[in-house]
């Protein structure tokens, strides 16, 4: 078994191939999210699902042609546990990589990699941000193409689908664990 980092020490080893102030703050929302829904997943491993999500992106900054590709060797190269690096690259599922999420917190992972986007750019259009806001208000931000253009609702509708719960529940529960 290879090593599992605690969060604090994934940001250490994200801030080493991440120097933009927006990917190193995507890492931290996802891995929070991750470990919010995991305390009704998967109690007890709330590290483990925040340090996957605070992984996730390691390669993208430096390697934006090859994410998911790359992130296999800088992950090793850090030591990193075999079954960290599949959830990781995982994440890009028939966009950037053939490994289908299998695991809940996988699954998930890739569903709100998109969505945590699609939420955070909402909240700053908003004069209050997170205060207030309501599923029907992200999907009605889901539904303009335009908004927020760079985030796939290809992708995150795929996930509420592998997820087996609705749109609507999935951005639930993601808007709940970024408040």
């Amino acid at each position: 078994m290879g090593f599992v980092p605690k969060p604090e020490e994934a940001l250490d080893i994200i801030k080493k191939y991440n120097k933009e102030a927006f990917h190193i703050s995507h890492a931290i929302t996802v891995g929070e999210v991750l470990s919010k829904i995991a305390v009704k997943e998967d109690p007890g491993r709330e590290d483990y699902w925040k340090t996957v999500g605070i992984l996730h992106d390691i390669d993208f900054e430096e390697y934006p042609d090859e994410h998911c590709q790359k992130a296999v060797s800088l992950l090793r190269n850090e030591g990193i546990d075999e079954e960290i690096i599949k959830s990781v690259i995982s994440h890009g599922y028939g966009i950037c990589s053939d490994v289908e999420p299998t695991h809940i917190m996988e699954k998930y992972l890739f569903a709100i990699d998109e969505l945590t986007g699609l939420i955070g750019a909402a909240a700053l259009m908003r004069p209050t941000g997170f205060e207030g806001m309501e599923v029907k208000s992200v999907v009605k931000k889901f539904k303009d193409k335009k908004f927020a253009a760079g985030c796939s609702r290809d992708i995150i509708s795929r996930g509420a689908e592998m997820l087996g719960i609705s749109l609507q529940e999935l951005i639930q529960i993601t808007l709940d664990a970024m408040k």
